[in-house]
C-alpha cells in the first residue's frame, strides 16, 4: 500500500511539473490591485515611467469592439457592453470613452464601472455652429457637462460636425467641408463660449480635429488655435486622424504641446490607407478594410516613441487613450487591446 501511495505522489509531482513548464502566465497574473475583482494580463513595467503615474492615465475607446458611427461593424450576435468593459479592464486600462452601448442610466453605469475599477475618460460632443445650429450645440454640450460632473471626470471632447462627411458613403478627404470666413467666426465664437462654461465648471473642453470635417488639416488647426482662448479651448491630439489627413502628428505635438490636454493614440496601416484613398472609399469602408490599428502593431506606420517623448517633455497630464476603429470579425478586440497596453507599458513605464 505504501509503495502504491508513493508511486501516486510521484505521478502527481511529475504532472504538476509538466503543467508548470508548459503554461506561461503573465508576470503579474494573480495580482489584484485597487480591490478590483479582475486580474490583469499585462506584463510588469521594465523601465521608469516617463509620465507621472498619478497624473497620466491609460484608457481605450470601445471602437475596436463596436462602432457607434456604424453599428453593423460588430459581431453577430453583438458584443455586450459587459464584455467590452471587462476586456478593457482585463487588458489593464482604467477608462473608456462613453458609448451608446453602455448603460445610459447613471446609477447602472456607475455600478458597472465600479465593479471593474473603471471610469469614463470623456464623452463626445458634436457641435453644429457652422450651420446656424448653436442652440442644439449648446444643449448637447450641457448634457455632457452634467454627465461628466456626475462621473467625476474633467474632460469633454468636441468636434464641429456641420456638413461633415465621415458618415456618408463618399471619400472623406476630397469631399470634406471648407468653411467660409463667416462659418469660422460662428465656430470660434461658439467654441469660446462652451470652453468658458467648461472652464468655469472646473473642466476642460478639448477639440478633436477629425477626418471628413471642416477642421482636419494643419492649416485648420492653426486657425482654430489662433482664434480661440487657450484658457477655454484645448487640443485633442489624435495621431490617426492627423496622419489620415496628411498631417504629421509629431509636428502638431511639438507645435501645440502646451495646449494638448487629451490624446487618442491611433495607428495606421499605411498600405491599407493608401489603397482606400486611391479607391475613393468612404471613411467607414476604410475602417472595414483595416486602415486603423493600435500602437504596438508591427503593421502600423506611426512612430509613437518621439510623440510620447515630446508629450512627456511638455509635462503632459491627462488621458492617453488607445483608439483603433476595427472590425472585430477581423481583429480580436482583446488581443489588440493587450497589444497596445503592453506596448505602452514598455515605452512609457505606466
Amino acid at each position: 500500500m505504501l509503495k502504491k501511495i508513493s508511486w501516486l505522489l510521484i505521478c502527481v509531482l511529475v504532472l504538476l511539473t509538466t503543467i508548470n513548464l508548459t503554461i506561461e502566465l503573465p508576470a503579474n497574473a494573480g495580482v489584484i490591485e485597487n480591490n478590483s475583482s479582475l486580474v490583469s494580463l499585462v506584463a510588469s513595467a521594465n523601465k521608469s515611467a516617463i509620465f507621472d503615474p498619478q497624473k497620466v492615465r491609460l484608457g481605450i475607446t470601445p471602437t475596436g469592439w463596436s462602432n457607434s458611427d456604424d453599428p453593423s461593424i460588430d459581431l453577430v450576435p453583438p458584443i455586450s457592453y459587459r464584455q467590452i468593459l471587462s476586456e478593457m479592464a482585463l487588458a489593464g486600462f482604467k477608462g473608456s470613452q462613453m458609448s451608446g452601448k453602455y448603460p445610459q442610466d447613471m446609477e447602472t453605469l456607475k455600478q458597472e464601472l465600479k465593479l471593474r475599477d473603471f471610469t469614463i475618460s470623456e464623452p463626445w460632443v458634436g457641435t453644429y455652429f457652422t450651420i446656424d445650429d448653436a442652440e442644439d450645440s449648446k444643449k448637447i454640450f450641457k448634457q455632457q457637462l452634467e454627465f461628466m460632473k456626475a462621473i467625476g471626470g474633467n474632460t469633454i471632447v468636441v468636434a464641429e460636425l456641420g456638413d461633415a462627411v465621415h458618415q456618408q458613403p463618399i471619400a472623406p478627404l476630397p469631399n470634406r467641408p471648407i468653411y467660409s470666413d463667416r462659418q469660422w467666426e460662428m465656430l470660434l465664437t461658439g467654441l469660446n463660449e462652451l470652453g468658458k462654461e467648461a472652464h468655469d465648471a472646473g473642466m476642460q473642453l478639448c477639440y478633436h480635429p477629425h477626418v471628413g470635417t471642416g477642421v482636419e488639416t494643419l492649416e485648420d488647426i492653426d486657425r482654430l488655435m489662433a482664434g480661440t482662448n487657450p484658457d477655454y479651448l484645448k487640443l485633442l491630439l489624435d495621431t490617426g486622424h492627423l496622419y489620415y489627413a496628411g498631417v504629421d502628428p509629431l509636428v502638431v505635438t511639438k507645435k501645440y504641446g502646451d495646449r494638448i490636454k487629451h490624446v487618442h493614440l491611433k495607428n495606421i496601416r499605411k498600405k491599407v490607407l493608401d489603397s482606400s484613398i486611391k479607391q475613393g472609399l468612404s471613411f467607414l469602408d476604410s475602417i472595414r478594410e483595416g486602415s486603423f490599428t493600435v500602437p504596438g502593431d508591427k503593421e502600423g506606420i506611426i512612430d509613437f516613441k518621439p510623440i510620447l517623448a515630446e508629450l512627456a517633455n511638455a509635462n503632459y497630464e491627462g488621458w492617453l487613450v488607445v483608439e483603433a476603429e476595427q472590425d472585430p470579425n477581423k481583429a480580436n478586440p482583446l488581443q489588440y487591446a493587450l497589444m497596445a497596453r503592453n506596448y505602452l507599458r514598455q515605452e512609457t513605464g505606466l
